[in-house]
């Protein structure tokens, strides 16, 4: 069975997050859904599938219901599709990082790079004065990735600030251009690097699946596919599902 899917994130300041997590669930299976939801003191992030009306309910609950009170009037969000339920079940985790990096002084709710919406990410990496980094793990990257994009070789996120700390110098390199599948990991990564002193450090809003979705296809600068955390494994242009005779790149 068709489902919609909605994969979503805001840093933003919930004190309160452990009490949050009973709710969640509450309000997760009254909807029928499946999916992975973290909440943590900085914000939430998630992807959970569903009914249409189901998720369109999940959407209005997070930005306008009481539990966050209009905590996330904010909320980055996209919608695929998928062909049947890409998860298993419904999770509502508690942790310390919504995406983790170690890094105190990365603070997103405070400070963050410049967004670069989709339409104006191509002209933006294609100047010789922007370093472009795919803040993604390596086997993600391996999938598709950016032009003329630097793979750091990260097996995690966390491994970024090393890679910050032994490749990446603020006198030498003034413009900085990032990416992920998302978003998310790219407003941690520009809030780490400005706190080093960084002064020019952009992202693509939205991620990759924005760009994805809203990029013509003969116009896009990204080769490849997109890994996604669920059963469809990657997603294409017009976030496409993969051809499940495809297989994955491990």
């Amino acid at each position: 069975m068709p489902c919609k899917v909605a994969a979503f994130y805001q840093f933003a300041v919930l004190d309160d997050f452990r009490a949050l997590r009973e709710p969640l669930r509450t309000v997760g299976a009254r909807l029928g859904l499946k999916g992975s939801v973290l909440l943590a003191a900085e914000g939430i992030n998630g992807t959970v599938a569903g009914e249409p009306d189901a998720i369109d309910a999940w959407v209005a609950e997070l930005r306008h219901g009481a539990l966050f009170a209009g905590r996330l009037d904010n909320l980055e969000l996209k919608f695929s599709q998928s062909a049947g339920m890409p998860f298993q079940r419904f999770k509502v985790r508690l942790k310390k990082e919504i995406v983790t990096l170690g890094d105190a002084a990365a603070d997103p709710a405070r400070r963050v790079g410049t967004y670069v919406a989709p339409a104006k990410w191509n002209a933006l990496i294609a100047s010789p004065d922007t370093l472009v980094i795919d803040t993604r793990n390596a086997f993600e990257v391996a999938m598709g990735t950016f032009e003329g994009a630097v793979d750091p070789g990260l097996k995690s996120f966390g491994e970024f600030k090393d890679f910050a700390a032994r490749h990446l110098d603020p006198a030498r390199h003034r413009r900085i251009a990032m990416f992920c599948t998302g978003g998310i990991r790219c407003e941690k990564a520009s809030a780490h690097l400005l706190a080093r002193g960084f002064a020019e450090v952009y992202h693509l809003k939205g991620g990759i699946l924005k760009y994805l979705e809203e990029m013509p296809e003969q116009q896009s600068s990204f080769r490849g596919e997109c890994f996604v955390f669920d059963e469809r494994v990657a997603l294409g242009h017009g976030l496409r599902e993969r051809d499940k005779g495809q297989k994955a790149h491990e």
